[in-house]
Parts: C-alpha cells; sequence; structure tokens
C-alpha cells in the first residue's frame, strides 16, 4: 500500500497545498481541496494513504522550495523531483517547461517546438491543462501567441501574479 504525505501553505497567493511520494511531488497548487489534486494524479501513481501534515524529505523539500520561491529564489522549485505519468509527449512537454526560466514566457507554440513536435500545438495546450505539479512544473510560464495570458487551472490572478513576481526578480 503507497502512502504519501501533504501539507497546504500560506502564499501570498492564497493556500497551497502539496502531494508527495516518498521520492517526488505529485502534484500541487493553489487550493486547500487535497481531493481536488488526489484527481490530478494518474491512477497508477495515486497513492492509497495520504497522511495529511506527515513528515518527509521530499515534502519538507517541496516545501521548502515553495517558500523560497516566494522570498525570491524564483528557481527553487524546479529542483524538486516531480512524478507525473502519461504519454511521451506530454512527458517531454513537462520536462521542456521546467527549462523555462522565471521571467521567460514563451508560447504553445514555442513550447511544442522544445517539447519535440513543432506541430503539436494543440497538445502542448493539453500537456499545461494536465500538468498537476503547479509551480514545480511551471506552466503558468505558458502564454498564447498574442502575448495574452491563456487559461489557467488556478484563475488568472494568480497566473498573473507569478509573472508580475517573476518578472520583477529578473
Amino acid at each position: 500500500m503507497s502512502t504519501s504525505t501533504a501539507v497546504t501553505l500560506s502564499t501570498p497567493d492564497g493556500p497551497f497545498t502539496i502531494i508527495a511520494s516518498s521520492d517526488a511531488v505529485l502534484a500541487s497548487g493553489w487550493t486547500d481541496d487535497l481531493w481536488s489534486l488526489v484527481d490530478l494524479i494518474h491512477l497508477r501513481l495515486r497513492p492509497a494513504v495520504i497522511e495529511v501534515n506527515g513528515k518527509s524529505e521530499i515534502l519538507d523539500q517541496a516545501k521548502a522550495a515553495v517558500e523560497a520561491y516566494y522570498d525570491g529564489d524564483l528557481e527553487a522549485p524546479l529542483h524538486v523531483p516531480v512524478h507525473q505519468q502519461a504519454g511521451d509527449f506530454h512527458l517531454h512537454a513537462w520536462a521542456a517547461l521546467r527549462t523555462v526560466q522565471p521571467g521567460e514566457c514563451v508560447t504553445y507554440t514555442v513550447l511544442a517546438e522544445r517539447a519535440g513536435n513543432a506541430s503539436a500545438v494543440r497538445a502542448a495546450g493539453s500537456a499545461c491543462a494536465f500538468n498537476s505539479a503547479a509551480l514545480f512544473i511551471p506552466c503558468h510560464r505558458v502564454v498564447r501567441s498574442d502575448g495574452t495570458l491563456g487559461g489557467y487551472r488556478y484563475g488568472l490572478p494568480i497566473k498573473q501574479s507569478l509573472l508580475e513576481r517573476e518578472s520583477k526578480g529578473k
């Protein structure tokens, strides 16, 4: 039986919840609704038990990275291991997202190119939509080709706040 740990932190953008296995973040986002995040975890990775406010090294690392991010170390979340499961293109897109630096925005077209399939623009959008590990895989750094924000699971005000924070910290 797999056991994971979870914690909800208070951030300037609202509550931020992290679910972690023994070796990686499985899901995270600006919500205090743990079960909405559990629903984002692929069935093969979904833990049988989640210890809320439990202790684990990876959860401590993830918490520290979120706190560091809000203290100005905008790259800290990129150094925390993440585990998601999907098809090859989504996995490549998520890896490509982790190379997008704070203060940089890319379009869905550029993300598709970086993920290895320039014609897969819609699939790039899908990879962002199915990303379960917000902030650790920074899909908020993807914008439409006309520069507008597009969508964001946690709302456009949070996406805008993150992008503003990152543009100031550049």
